[in-house]
């Protein structure tokens, strides 16, 4: 068996899906017709917020969170739904979106460059705050803004 670095497995899921700007990412946001998906750990989240109304997934529960099948399926997640994946930097999420892609999941992107891009652009952040409906699986994205 070939041996693979994380670089070139990351460039592997790169050029499998859709990666998009800043831009592009909000514009999508902005039809409303999109599954926003954070893919960073719960630490991540907590210090650096996240993007509004995205679905908190960590990598490494995202085959758990998005197989309908699985007794933790998170129905926010539709195999059927514009999807797209962020990250901190955009390698996670690179490899995320083509995982849900093998997981049946049709239109999958992710954000390149990450939520380090997104705020770069400028664009607005609000912290996590766990829920009851959580059970400590994920976090719900509250509405305040994070400078």
């Amino acid at each position: 068996m070939e041996t693979k670095t994380a670089a070139q497995l990351v460039a592997e899921a790169k050029a499998r899906i859709s990666n998009l700007t800043v831009e592009q990412v909000a514009d999508e946001i902005a039809t409303g017709n999109v599954v926003l998906v954070d893919v960073r750990e719960p630490g991540e989240l907590a210090v650096q917020g996240a993007v509004a109304g995205a679905v908190h997934a960590p990598r490494g529960m995202l085959e758990f969170y998005a197989d309908p099948t699985s007794p933790y399926y998170r129905s926010e997640l539709d195999p059927s739904a514009r999807t797209i994946v962020y990250c901190a930097s955009g390698s996670r999420s690179a490899l995320a979106g083509d995982l849900l892609g093998r997981l049946g999941y049709a239109d999958v992107a992710s954000l390149d460059g990450g939520l380090k891009a997104w705020k770069a652009a400028g664009r607005p952040v609000v912290a996590a705050q766990r829920t009851d409906q959580d059970r400590g699986q994920g976090a719900a994205l509250r509405e305040s803004v994070r400078a």
